[in-house]
């Protein structure tokens, strides 16, 4: 089993910078790729970014891409989402997600990931 805790979320506002965290525990987590989704009210899990299990690759939604960075830090078991230039659309509750399986990664697709956190708030006021 893998445990997955967020970290770093809060209440920004628009224009402003925060860095989730998410930290691992329970297995290898170099042998993990790694993503961040985000869950708007009323609205279905989102793919955000994700992040190769080397850290070679990184992949971004469109909406995010330019503002956001996922980073990994294999030695720490932890991911990163450094978010830049915030908006109010950017409200969500945003959850990590860790990926064991060696066959294709279809890296935006929730069911693509074996384990989740728990979610951390973002709030993004205007």
């Amino acid at each position: 089993q893998v445990q997955l805790v967020e970290s770093g979320g809060g209440l920004v506002q628009a224009g402003d910078s925060l860095r989730l965290s998410c930290a691992a525990s329970g297995r290898t987590f170099s042998s993990a790729a790694m993503g961040w989704f985000r869950q708007a009210p009323g609205k279905g899990r989102e793919f955000v970014a994700a992040i190769s299990w080397s850290g070679g690759n990184t992949y971004y939604a469109d909406s995010v891409k330019g503002r956001f960075t996922i980073s990994r830090d294999n030695a720490k078991n932890t991911v990163y989402l450094q978010m830049n230039s915030l908006k109010p659309e950017d409200t969500a509750v945003y959850y990590c997600a860790a990926r064991y399986r060696r066959n294709a990664w279809f890296h935006d697709r929730v069911n693509e990931y074996d384990f989740w956190g728990q979610g951390t708030q973002v709030t993004v006021s205007s």
